[in-house]
Protein backbone atom coordinates (compact mmCIF):
# COMPACT_ATOMS: atom_id res chain seq x y z
CA UNK A 1 0.00 0.00 0.00
CA UNK A 2 0.59 3.89 -0.60
CA UNK A 3 0.93 5.93 1.46
CA UNK A 4 0.19 9.70 0.07
CA UNK A 5 0.09 13.35 1.58
CA UNK A 6 -3.27 14.59 1.44
CA UNK A 7 -4.29 18.76 1.50
CA UNK A 8 -6.32 19.98 4.43
CA UNK A 9 -8.04 22.72 5.70
CA UNK A 10 -5.10 24.46 7.03
CA UNK A 11 -3.26 24.14 4.23
CA UNK A 12 -5.86 25.58 1.84
CA UNK A 13 -5.82 28.38 4.63
CA UNK A 14 -2.25 28.97 4.06
CA UNK A 15 -2.60 28.66 0.12
CA UNK A 16 -5.53 31.44 0.30
CA UNK A 17 -3.99 34.02 2.56
CA UNK A 18 -0.83 34.16 0.80
CA UNK A 19 -2.70 34.29 -2.95
CA UNK A 20 -4.92 37.09 -1.43
CA UNK A 21 -2.47 39.00 -0.01
CA UNK A 22 -0.42 38.77 -3.72
CA UNK A 23 -3.89 39.44 -5.62
CA UNK A 24 -3.56 42.79 -3.27
CA UNK A 25 -0.21 43.41 -3.46
CA UNK A 26 -0.51 43.34 -7.44
CA UNK A 27 -4.12 45.55 -7.21
CA UNK A 28 -6.67 42.82 -8.46
CA UNK A 29 -9.25 41.39 -6.59
CA UNK A 30 -9.29 37.70 -7.84
CA UNK A 31 -11.32 34.63 -7.72
CA UNK A 32 -9.21 31.99 -6.05
CA UNK A 33 -10.05 28.06 -6.08
CA UNK A 34 -8.27 25.12 -4.07
CA UNK A 35 -9.07 21.39 -4.91
CA UNK A 36 -7.31 18.67 -3.39
CA UNK A 37 -5.79 16.33 -5.76
CA UNK A 38 -9.09 14.79 -7.65
CA UNK A 39 -9.90 18.48 -8.48
CA UNK A 40 -12.60 18.33 -5.79
CA UNK A 41 -12.98 21.76 -4.11
CA UNK A 42 -11.64 22.61 -0.90
CA UNK A 43 -11.73 26.29 -0.41
CA UNK A 44 -13.02 29.17 -2.68
CA UNK A 45 -12.88 33.06 -1.98
CA UNK A 46 -14.21 35.98 -4.16
CA UNK A 47 -12.71 39.01 -3.23
CA UNK A 48 -15.17 42.27 -3.39
CA UNK A 49 -14.50 43.13 -7.00
CA UNK A 50 -13.54 39.92 -8.31
CA UNK A 51 -15.09 39.22 -11.86
CA UNK A 52 -18.23 36.86 -11.28
CA UNK A 53 -17.59 35.30 -14.72
CA UNK A 54 -14.44 34.13 -13.46
CA UNK A 55 -16.04 32.14 -10.36
CA UNK A 56 -16.53 29.39 -12.67
CA UNK A 57 -12.92 29.77 -14.74
CA UNK A 58 -10.88 29.54 -11.30
CA UNK A 59 -12.89 26.35 -9.82
CA UNK A 60 -11.99 24.83 -13.31
CA UNK A 61 -8.20 26.43 -13.57
CA UNK A 62 -7.90 24.89 -10.04
CA UNK A 63 -9.34 21.23 -11.12
CA UNK A 64 -7.79 21.09 -14.36
CA UNK A 65 -4.23 21.56 -12.68
CA UNK A 66 -4.97 18.76 -9.84
CA UNK A 67 -6.57 16.70 -12.35
CA UNK A 68 -4.30 16.94 -15.15
CA UNK A 69 -1.12 17.60 -12.77
CA UNK A 70 -0.04 19.91 -15.16
CA UNK A 71 -0.62 23.50 -15.19
CA UNK A 72 -3.24 25.29 -17.50
CA UNK A 73 -0.66 27.08 -19.25
CA UNK A 74 1.00 24.15 -20.29
CA UNK A 75 -2.17 23.10 -22.43
CA UNK A 76 -2.69 26.29 -23.46
CA UNK A 77 0.21 26.47 -25.51
CA UNK A 78 -0.39 22.60 -26.50
CA UNK A 79 -3.85 22.89 -27.23
CA UNK A 80 -4.16 25.13 -30.39
CA UNK A 81 -5.36 24.12 -33.23
CA UNK A 82 -2.86 21.28 -35.20
CA UNK A 83 -1.66 20.77 -31.58
CA UNK A 84 -1.13 17.84 -30.04
CA UNK A 85 -3.63 18.50 -27.18
CA UNK A 86 -6.40 20.28 -29.58
CA UNK A 87 -9.87 19.50 -28.58
CA UNK A 88 -8.76 19.26 -25.24
CA UNK A 89 -10.58 22.12 -23.56
CA UNK A 90 -14.00 20.57 -24.29
CA UNK A 91 -13.31 16.81 -22.07
CA UNK A 92 -14.50 16.74 -18.62
CA UNK A 93 -18.13 18.24 -19.59
CA UNK A 94 -15.87 21.48 -20.38
CA UNK A 95 -14.44 22.01 -16.95
CA UNK A 96 -10.86 21.46 -18.39
CA UNK A 97 -9.31 24.70 -18.91
CA UNK A 98 -6.56 25.79 -20.95
CA UNK A 99 -5.73 30.19 -19.98
CA UNK A 100 -3.04 30.45 -17.35
CA UNK A 101 -3.71 30.81 -13.71
CA UNK A 102 -3.98 26.92 -13.04
CA UNK A 103 -1.15 25.24 -10.86
CA UNK A 104 -1.12 21.89 -9.57
CA UNK A 105 0.53 21.61 -5.75
CA UNK A 106 3.07 18.71 -5.59
CA UNK A 107 4.89 17.54 -2.32
CA UNK A 108 7.69 15.37 -3.20
CA UNK A 109 6.42 14.57 -6.61
CA UNK A 110 2.74 13.80 -5.23
CA UNK A 111 0.20 15.84 -6.50
CA UNK A 112 -2.05 17.23 -3.76
CA UNK A 113 -4.14 19.53 -5.37
CA UNK A 114 -4.17 22.55 -7.25
CA UNK A 115 -4.74 26.10 -7.55
CA UNK A 116 -7.07 28.20 -9.63
CA UNK A 117 -7.40 32.07 -10.13
CA UNK A 118 -8.91 34.22 -12.38
CA UNK A 119 -10.00 37.78 -12.61
CA UNK A 120 -6.38 39.52 -13.73
CA UNK A 121 -4.52 38.67 -17.31
CA UNK A 122 -2.70 35.29 -17.73
CA UNK A 123 0.06 36.56 -15.90
CA UNK A 124 -1.25 38.27 -12.76
CA UNK A 125 -3.51 35.06 -12.02
CA UNK A 126 -0.61 32.57 -12.09
CA UNK A 127 1.32 34.78 -9.97
CA UNK A 128 -1.42 34.87 -7.51
CA UNK A 129 -2.01 30.77 -7.73
CA UNK A 130 2.20 30.71 -7.15
CA UNK A 131 2.33 32.91 -4.20
CA UNK A 132 -0.17 30.59 -2.44
CA UNK A 133 1.53 27.72 -3.65
CA UNK A 134 5.03 29.43 -2.07
CA UNK A 135 3.37 30.11 1.34
CA UNK A 136 2.05 26.50 1.64
CA UNK A 137 5.72 24.64 0.67
CA UNK A 138 7.48 27.21 3.21
CA UNK A 139 5.04 26.47 6.21
CA UNK A 140 5.98 22.77 5.12
CA UNK A 141 9.46 23.43 6.04
CA UNK A 142 8.28 24.52 9.62
CA UNK A 143 6.24 21.66 10.58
Amino acid sequence: MRTVPKLTLDDARVIMDAAERKAREIGVDMDIAITDDGGHLVMFHRMDNARITSIDIAVSKAFTAAAARRSTRAYAETSQPGGPAYGIHVSNQGRFMIFAGGLPIFIDHVIVGGVGCSSGHSDQDEAVAQAGIDAFLKSLKGK
